[in-house]
Order: C-alpha cells, then sequence, then structure tokens
C-alpha cells in the first residue's frame, strides 16, 4: 500500500504545473528495489578509541555496528570518514551507492551537485538528528528519501546545555584552567561567578530538546522564557512554570541566559546577527548547541571581545570540523567542545538502533516512523519549511 501511495503520489505531481521535477522523482523509488544495494557510511574516525568501549558505535571502526548485517543479507557496505574535495573516498562512491549514512558530528555535505551525481542514490539517512548538512530542497526535487534518528539523543543534548549553563554561570572553565596551570587566584573566578536560582532563561525553540531542557531547569527556581512557533500546553507551561514569548525579540533582552534549540533552515542562518546581538541584555550568556551557522561567526566574536556577550559555549561550528584557524577558538570567555553532545554512548545506542531499524523498513518495502521523515514524496518536514 505504502509503494501504490508513492506512485498516486507522483502521478499527482507529474499532473501539477510543477512538474520540472516530478519527473526526477517519479524515477526514484520510496522504497528499495530488489537486489543487493551500496550503503555508504560517513563517521569520524576513533583510531585508538575505537576499541575502548564495546558500544562505541559511532566511529568509522565500529560503523553503527550494522556492517555483519548487512553483509549477511548481501549488501556492500563502504564506510570512511573522508569526505571533502573532489579526490575524497566518498566522491569514488557517490554515482552508484543507494543509501548515504552521515552523522551531524562529522557531516557529509549532500550538496546539489553530489545529489545529480548520486544516480542511484534512494535514501539519505541521518545517524542522529539534525539533516542540514543535506540540499533537502535538491533531495526533495530528486525524489529522495531523507529521515534521521528522531529523539535518539534529545536527552544527550539537552543534559548537555544545563552543563553549559552551569559552566557560564559559575564561570568555571578559569577555575579549571587555574588548576592546570599551576595559579589559585579566587578573585578572578569568584568576580564574575553567580547563581542559576533567580535568572532568567530565555530558549529560542522548545522542541523535544528545548522542552527537556526546561523540565531541567525547573529544580533551579530561575524564571524560564520560550520562542517557538508553537506554543506549548498549558499543562507543560504549569509543570516547568516556562512562560510562552510570542515575539522573540522582546524576549531576548529579558534574558540572562539565552539557549539556541532551533533547526538551521533558511530562516534560522544568520539569525544571531550584530543587530540583534545588539539589542541582547549586555553581559548575556549564550549557549548553542544546535547549528553553528545559526549564528553570525564575526559578530559572535565580536560581542565577546567587547563584553556584550559575557560568555559563550556551544558544540556546533561552521562549517564542521572547525578549521584550526577558526577565530571562536580564541575568542574570549568561551566553552566551546567539538561536536559532542549528541553522541554519547548512549545516544550513539539509540541511533545505531534506529538507523539499523529504518535500513530493515527500506529493505523490506515499509515506511519509516512518521516523525523520522525530513523529505517523503518530494515533500519537506514542516520543520524545514
Amino acid at each position: 500500500m505504502a509503494m501504490k501511495g508513492a506512485i498516486v503520489s507522483a502521478a499527482k505531481a507529474l499532473a501539477s504545473p510543477r512538474s520540472s521535477s516530478a519527473s526526477t522523482f517519479f524515477s526514484r523509488q520510496l522504497h528499495a528495489t530488489p537486489g543487493s544495494k551500496k550503503i555508504v557510511g560517513v563517521f569520524y574516525k576513533a583510531n585508538e578509541y575505537a576499541k575502548l568501549n564495546p558500544n562505541f558505535l559511532g566511529c568509522e571502526e565500529n560503523a553503527l555496528g550494522i556492517r555483519d548485517w548487512l553483509e549477511s543479507q548481501g549488501h556492500k557496505y563502504v564506510v570512511t570518514d573522508d569526505k571533502e574535495g573532489p579526490n575524497c573516498e566518498l566522491e569514488k562512491h557517490i554515482e552508484d551507492m543507494h543509501v548515504l549514512i552521515t552523522t551531524p558530528f562529522h557531516p557529509a555535505y549532500v550538496t546539489a551537485e553530489r545529489i545529480k551525481k548520486a544516480k542511484n542514490l534512494q535514501l539519505l539517512l541521518t545517524a542522529g538528528i539534525g539533516s542540514d548538512h543535506i540540499d533537502l530542497k535538491a533531495a526533495a526535487a530528486a525524489g529522495l528519501t531523507v529521515a534521521e534518528v528522531t529523539g535518539s539523543n534529545t536527552v544527550s543534548v539537552a543534559e548537555d546545555e544545563l552543563m553549559r549553563i552551569l559552566i557560564l554561570v559559575r564561570n568555571f572553565i578559569p577555575g579549571y584552567q587555574q588548576v592546570v596551570t599551576g595559579e589559585w587566584k579566587v578573585a578572578a573566578i569568584s568576580h564574575r561567578a553567580y547563581d542559576l536560582e533567580g535568572k532568567t532563561v530565555g530558549t529560542v525553540g522548545a522542541g523535544r530538546i528545548g522542552k527537556l531542557l526546561m523540565q531541567r531547569l525547573r529544580p533551579f527556581n530561575c524564571n524560564i522564557l520560550y520562542h517557538d512557533r508553537i506554543k506549548a500546553d498549558a499543562e507543560f507551561e504549569k509543570e516547568t512554570g516556562a512562560k510562552f514569548e510570542e515575539d522573540l525579540d522582546k524576549m531576548l533582552p529579558k534574558c540572562d541566559v539565552v539557549v539556541v534549540n532551533t533547526p538551521l533552515t533558511e530562516k534560522t542562518r544568520g539569525m544571531f546577527d550584530k543587530e540583534r546581538i545588539s539589542k541582547l541584555k549586555k553581559g548575556v550568556l549564550i549557549v548553542n548547541n544546535a547549528r553553528g551557522a545559526i549564528m553570525d561567526t564575526q559578530a559572535v566574536v565580536d560581542a565577546c571581545n567587547s563584553g556584550h556577550i559575557a560568555g559563550y559555549s556551544g558544540d556546533v561550528w561552521n562549517p564542521q570540523p572547525a578549521p584550526q584557524d577558526h577565530p571562536w577558538r580564541y575568542m574570549p570567555n568561551h566553552a566551546m567542545t567539538p561536536h559532542t553532545s549528541g553522541t554519547t554512548i548512549d545516544g550513539q545506542l539509540r541511533y545505531a538502533a534506529g538507523t539499523k531499524d529504518m535500513l530493515d523498513r527500506y529493505f523490506k518495502g515499509k515506511d519509516f516512523p512518521a516523525q523520522n521523515y525530513i523529505v517523503k514524496e518530494g515533500k519537506l518536514a514542516s520543520q524545514y519549511q
């Protein structure tokens, strides 16, 4: 029935005025065609760390733990960390691969050009959450299915955000650095260390991660604000004490801490530019585990240098991996890390299992869980529209 629905949708698309991409869509299949498939996985390399934990599945060496399962069914599984440039390993497999698996932590950027080359490609899977490394409009026009493991690392990211809020509020990093360098200057830390209680924390975006963060903030007795496309239900607001702010620019100046929890879209790219940052409270703390490109890179550096931003923390960069000369590495009062918040061992187990489940459904011609689809039958999920 799912295949029949896909064919009907394709026929409708062909009959519509937007037929330029419909013919391409009709040539692709929503589910696997019979026979052996070539699956390509792009993951970060773990080197000596790969064998230290049997559940370390998110690296190139362990490849989500699905190699034996795939090969036992006659499929070919190619895994690499080499994803950039015309001569990279990924480029060698683009023309004949059927499925590409990648992660937000070491993203293979799937451009319109790469999609055009990938004549056999049917399915793009994100092992994790966030598929903005894919040109989603090009994928939709080509009739590709794009899906991710929704919910797989929401707890991981929300916990990490709470940690980063506390690290910034308590001015933790300078204290740690003193210990490493053999210093002991209490005043250099405590002159800008605060309690979280009584402070106003605002989240820009209140999806799964944003809601989990607000629930975890409740015991700290801070004032919780949130801005989102959709107002949460009254029960959630009562449980957390969170207050909805319809106007983002009216919410931001109220916040001592701003947490970014919105996906990267055309609308949110560069959302925090020089003008918007200038409207924030002087001395604001910012946590961004969403996407680096939501921020204007230089505007953040300038605001940290001037003290308008008193602290900035996150694990997302633009681009990724961040080059050695990325200015966020060297700006004052930051607590940046590589992109790690969603790739805890627990998160890896969840997104590895979710990826395997979707591959199994793909091979059997079954639909994925509805919430996992980012592009299906030429349509983008609502959060990316």
